[in-house]
């Protein structure tokens, strides 16, 4: 299966990427990250309000394989949390990069993104190029 590396994303090597928006964070995993999961079966997320830190835990991902913790790519407040995903943790495998976001996060500072890595650089990562 040939995944997708979206441009416009910054990617952690632990498999969440960031989509900027001015000053607002969407928070996701990776197509690949979803396919080394299997069949997912639960998730948990911050509540709106909330506070994440970068390089801490903010939730957890549960498929029948393994239990894998979701790292913050940076530091802000949860503005949005999809609660349709944890209704349907499922729903993850259909669109990712799309309706399949985790959560939304006011930025405190964009200079925490600089160590991220580009599409290019992930896909080298996740494909052993």
């Amino acid at each position: 299966m040939a995944f997708e590396y979206p441009q416009d994303l910054k990617y952690l090597d632990s498999h969440e990427y960031v989509r900027l928006e001015g000053e607002t964070a969407t928070i996701g995993i990776s197509e690949f990250a979803v396919d080394q999961l299997g069949d997912i079966v639960f998730l948990e997320l911050p509540e709106v309000g909330e506070t994440i830190v970068k390089g801490e835990g903010f939730g957890t991902i549960e498929s029948v394989k393994a239990v894998e913790s979701l790292y913050a790519p940076l530091s802000g407040k949860v503005v949005a949390q999809n609660s349709d995903l944890i209704d349907a943790p499922e729903e993850l495998t259909e669109d990712p990069y799309g309706k399949a976001w985790l959560i939304k996060v006011q930025v405190e500072d964009l200079k925490e993104l600089e160590g991220a890595l580009s599409a290019e650089a992930y896909q080298a990562l996740v494909e052993g190029h």
